[in-house]
């Protein structure tokens, strides 16, 4: 198998986006053009890689795995930039992070003080909020880069003017239920007399469930509301619901009372990291953090964190 490894960026953005228009529409292509070179890509694996549905393309178990190794030669190569880079100059300044909890706590608490050894002049500002307020921090340039997570199964939108984004992570959603709850597809899930749990504010979970509704027919209530992973684990635990909740954010979580189901259709969650273009130092400070997050990401991966 002789595979062009420059037509794998195609497929991982038909993957990331969704389907063929909406990736061409990102990469400035015209849909025939990305369909040209993965029915190339096709041709070279011997392989369907993507097929057809009424809602638009689908990649098949093949093209999944193949968009999977093109995310991880795209972190390997963003790691080896950074380390170019700083091999070029040292990088200075202060890189002000804002992100969300789970993010920040599995994936970037624990790097800290390495990252602080490997770049002694920059002073690193973590910062915990909500997506709207966090976004209009970046916007305001009151933070330097923010971390932000989707549902990837949701129409892709397109992102402010100026504005740019970097994936970071794609990771299963599970559905967390009291312990002893059965549940093997998504069309059982329907069927189940357990109620939702809310986010307490529209974020990506919210989005992924009222997919879930749609897709499943589902009309069970929504009961109380929650921010906190640990609150609604035991919320679940107590059996007052059950929740959507994304594999980085049940890292070392209490177990006790709950179950997390595995269930096709579920889709994933994608975390990007967004930023604005503002001068060459700035700019520097928010590729080397790129590079140290794909680095830390890929770690996690390495370690049993599962990435699509």
């Amino acid at each position: 198998m002789d595979i062009d490894p420059r037509r794998l960026r195609y497929l991982l953005a038909v993957a990331r986006a969704g389907g063929v228009l909406a990736a061409a529409d990102e990469m400035q292509m015209t849909p025939s053009a990305v369909s040209q070179q993965i029915a190339r890509l096709e041709r070279e694996t011997d392989r369907v890689l993507m097929t057809r549905t009424t809602h638009g393309s689908a990649l098949t178990p093949e093209g999944h795995a193949l968009a999977e190794a093109a995310l991880q030669i795209e972190q390997t190569l963003a790691s080896v930039q950074v380390r170019l880079e700083r091999a070029d100059a040292e990088i200075q300044g202060t890189m002000r992070l804002g992100g969300f909890q789970s993010f920040l706590a599995v994936v970037v608490a624990p790097q800290l003080a390495q990252w602080k050894r490997q770049l002694p002049g920059v002073h690193f500002e973590v910062v915990e909020s909500e997506p709207e307020p966090l976004m209009r921090a970046l916007k305001d340039g009151d933070l330097d880069a923010a971390i932000v997570e989707l549902d990837a199964e949701d129409s892709p939108k397109r992102v402010p003017a100026g504005m740019i984004e970097v994936p970071l992570l794609d990771e299963p959603w599970k559905l967390v239920v009291p312990a002893g709850t059965l549940a093997s597809d998504v069309a059982e899930l329907g069927r189940l007399a357990l109620p939702w749990l809310g986010m307490g504010f529209s974020g990506a979970s919210a989005h992924a469930v009222a997919r879930l509704r749609r897709a499943s027919g589902m009309n069970q209530s929504t009961v109380h509301r929650y921010f906190a992973t640990q609150t609604a684990l035991a919320l679940v635990a107590a059996g007052e619901g059950m929740a959507l909740i994304p594999m980085l954010a049940l890292q070392g979580a209490s177990q006790d009372g709950i179950e997390t189901l595995d269930v096709p259709g579920l889709g994933t969650r994608r975390i990007v990291l967004r930023s604005y273009s503002r001068g060459k130092q700035a700019n520097n400070l928010v590729t080397t953090m790129t590079g140290l997050l794909h680095e830390a990401v890929a770690h996690l991966s390495q370690d049993g964190t599962e990435n699509v």
